[in-house]
């Protein structure tokens, strides 16, 4: 059984699963690690509760637990949990939402 994560990001920050893409070409060839570009998507897991504004009150986020997103190359910070990585990202960093 595997264990849950729980990771509560603050403010602005959303906490995604990083989603592989295909490890080969359409040809067939098989790339290794060191050929393949970073993944820039991902699934929203866990959304923070949103930017203070200074009237009080939070900023609305507009991603929810649950979007599939594409994110900036090198935004957020990257951990690992087992053999799964996450990334932990402010909202600014997210540049879409995938719709399915």
């Amino acid at each position: 059984m595997a264990k849950e994560l729980k990771i509560k990001p603050l403010s602005d920050r959303v906490v995604i699963k990083v989603v592989e893409e295909t490890e080969s070409t359409p040809g067939g060839i098989i790339l290794p690690d060191s050929a393949r570009e970073k993944p820039q998507k991902g699934e929203v897991l866990a959304v923070g509760p949103g930017k203070a504004l200074d009237k009080g009150g939070r900023e609305e986020m507009e991603v929810k637990i649950g979007d599939v997103v594409l994110y900036a190359k090198y935004g957020g910070t990257e951990i690992k949990v087992g053999d799964q990585e996450y990334k932990i990202l402010s909202v600014r960093d997210i540049l879409a939402i995938i719709e399915q």
